[in-house]
């Protein structure tokens, strides 16, 4: 089976300089080729710069394959057949319904990039799937907990596929932030690896023969579990689904044949990589530094506050949050980096500068080494990828370092494929 690959929603190229060990030395990009990219998309709806894929070309090359298109105008068929089908998708509401005319069938909510991925996969049927999203998937939404990702499942069944999840913090596996998403690994029925799979009860791949469990073990202790199905005989289609499933699902689990499993599982792993550890050790530019008068604004943004506020009915309550480290900790890994990281704000890390000892934010390199990208991944010839745009983009992106690994178990599982 060949190893190529299609990445949606591709961002700067996190799939790809994870899968491929991807370095960056004197504006040279170096891949070790271990998988063929052979069609790529990335479009940003919400600006008219197109800051991400004028990154991706820069980095990977001009293609037509390389295409910045609203991934909802493409048809399918043009994406060349592959292997594995992987990509970050936004977070949405994956609620569906029949038309009233029945003629269309099922529709989704417009623009929701789910049912994209869900297209690919019925015309496409690649063997293998990987995605990556926020944790708050599998919770969502809260009138009816677990629905969006039953959507999901459903989908992936409807279409032959077995599906594993798992929850990883990234901090816990010793990269450099504390940043939780859901990955989740399909594979068709028709694979060898299906097959495999198919030897082991849910616990077992869960625990030990699965793709997660394989590079990033967790403890043996039983937590809590819980179970459900998904199957035609539980529910007629997926509006049934969206109308009727709600279920809790842990940080752990698979769907096989419509028969879901969950577990709460613990990360089995000491390794540590520090906030401190991937500073600039050398002189950084003075734009960088807290200037005296803001001071004042940056320790009330990150001080504990009580606020008092009025709902839209006048109704008043107090709002409350703790405090923040200030400046971080540099003996711990990062927290969460948002896309605002970098302003002035609550959530933006604030260091304590090796070489000076004053109060500095984070340089953009430093935000890529968090998301472990080579340094400087993001500075282009572009006008479109200000120095606020490098930081978007880090904020935005995957921990690259999580899903090498996955890439490099995946070659292995396509090797024994025919």
């Amino acid at each position: 089976m060949d190893k190529t690959v299609v990445e949606l929603f591709a961002g700067v190229g996190g799939f790809r300089c994870g899968f491929n060990h991807v370095s960056f030395d004197n504006n040279e990009v170096k891949e070790q080729s271990n998988w063929d990219f052979v069609w790529a998309n990335q479009w940003e709806p919400s600006t008219k710069t197109q800051a991400a894929f004028d990154c991706y070309v820069e980095r990977f090359g001009e293609s037509e394959n390389h295409v910045n298109e609203d991934i909802c105008k493409i048809d399918k068929n043009i994406i060349p057949n592959h292997t594995v089908l992987v990509g970050g998708f936004p977070c949405q509401d994956y609620s569906v319904a029949r038309s009233l005319s029945n003629e269309k069938g099922i529709e989704g909510k417009k623009g929701v990039l789910w049912w994209e991925i869900a297209k690919v996969l019925e015309i496409k049927k690649p063997p293998f799937v990987l995605l990556e999203n926020v944790d708050r998937l599998l919770r969502s939404p809260s009138t009816q907990r677990g629905r969006d990702f039953g959507i999901m499942l459903r989908t992936f069944l409807d279409n032959d596929y077995s599906v594993e999840w798992r929850v990883i913090n990234a901090a816990e596996y010793g990269f450099p932030q504390k940043r939780r998403r859901v990955f989740i690994f399909a594979y068709h029925n028709s694979t060898n690896y299906s097959k495999l799979m198919n030897k082991y009860s849910f616990e077992d791949v869960i625990y030990n023969e699965g793709i997660f469990a394989k590079n990033f073990p967790i403890k043996d202790s039983k937590l809590d579990s819980g179970k459900s199905k998904l199957s035609a005989d539980e529910y007629e289609d997926v509006v049934d689904v969206s109308d009727n499933f709600d279920f809790h699902f842990f940080n752990a689990g698979m769907m096989r044949e419509g028969n879901i499993f969950t577990y709460k599982v613990e990360s089995d792993c000491d390794d540590v990589t520090t906030l401190g550890e991937i500073l600039e050790k050398g002189d950084v530019d003075d734009k960088y530094f807290l200037l005296d008068e803001k001071l004042e604004k940056w320790t009330y943004l990150k001080g504990s506050k009580k606020i008092e506020r009025k709902r839209p009915n006048g109704e008043t309550y107090c709002y409350a949050e703790g405090s923040l480290s200030f400046p971080d900790k540099l003996d711990v890994p990062a927290r969460t980096m948002l896309t605002s990281e970098g302003t002035l704000n609550r959530s933006s890390h604030v260091v304590k500068d090796y070489v000076s000892g004053n109060l500095r934010i984070l340089t953009p390199l430093e935000t890529e080494r968090i998301q472990m990208f080579p340094d400087n991944w993001t500075k282009i010839n572009s006008k479109s990828m200000t120095e606020r745009r490098r930081y978007f983009m880090m904020g935005n992106a995957l921990v690259v370092g999580i899903v090498e690994r996955l890439g490099d178990y995946l070659f292995k599982i396509v090797e024994n494929e025919p």
